[in-house]
């Protein structure tokens, strides 16, 4: 189970969602070394299908509205920051209760769109909701703002 506490950072929430991301990026595995090509009967290099590419996909849920002028307003500006990264895919959800409908985003947003980072921001989502839907996908990790 991955869970992150951020508490008392300095930084605008911009800042520190980026750079989670770019952290957990940067400490993915290398890409394999590219092998020789095989080449045809003339002597020229054999076309090969173009590898997918990789993508991350970083899910956002808020407790209200986007546009709040506050804290999900914040946390919205950086996720539209991490989206405009390469290779980062974002999803958010606003609006959601501290109820088990979180849990229910939160899972869908992991079979249903691939998220493997959750930013569920609100302090009331994490315990039970974050615990609960973490110890079942201990290969998503969950960065919870909330500050416990």
């Amino acid at each position: 189970m991955s869970i992150r506490v951020l508490r008392g950072f300095t930084r605008p929430l911009p800042f520190t969602a980026g750079s989670a991301l770019l952290l957990l990026v940067a400490c993915s595995k290398p890409a394999p070394k590219e092998e020789a090509k095989p080449v045809d009967s003339s002597g020229a290099a054999a076309t090969a299908a173009p590898a997918a590419d990789a993508t991350l996909t970083a899910g956002f849920i808020y407790v209200g509205p986007k546009d709040d002028y506050g804290y999900n307003q914040a946390h919205a500006e950086a996720a539209k920051s991490v989206s405009q990264m390469p290779g980062v895919k974002v999803t958010e959800q606003a609006s959601v209760e501290e109820t088990a409908a979180v849990q229910e985003v939160m899972e869908t947003m992991i079979r249903k769109d691939g998220a493997k980072l959750l930013f569920p921001t609100s302090f009331g989502y994490f315990d039970p909701h974050i615990l609960k839907v973490a110890a079942k996908h201990p290969e998503v990790t969950f960065y919870h703002c909330g500050g416990l």
